[in-house]
């Protein structure tokens, strides 16, 4: 009787999970031709980790600090839009009193 070896199927969570917990790096170059002419040319990089992971590379520390800072002043934008369209509705209304 032959023995059997148990081997355990991975799953797309513990893929996902290895994924997340190693990281992963693409790099494609792609050009486009039609009849031998050059006409888009892509050069693309992607990274996918868990922030943990990432944040182990000095390079996506910078990235995620630029990142957060792009964050920071938009919504401070938006907040200083929406009181400015407030002062302007509260002016009306007091024009519109007196």
């Amino acid at each position: 009787m032959g023995s059997s070896v148990l081997r355990p199927e991975a799953t797309l969570v513990d893929l996902l999970d290895r994924v997340l917990d190693r990281g992963l790096v693409i790099h494609a170059d792609i050009m486009i031709t039609l009849a031998g002419i050059p006409l888009v040319g892509l050069n693309l990089r992607a990274q996918l980790a868990g922030m943990e992971t990432m944040m182990a590379d000095p390079a996506m520390r910078e990235w995620d600090a630029r990142v957060r800072a792009r964050a920071s002043m938009r919504a401070e934008a938006k907040l200083q839009a929406q009181a400015d369209e407030l002062t302007v509705e509260t002016e009306m209304e007091e024009a519109a009193v007196a």
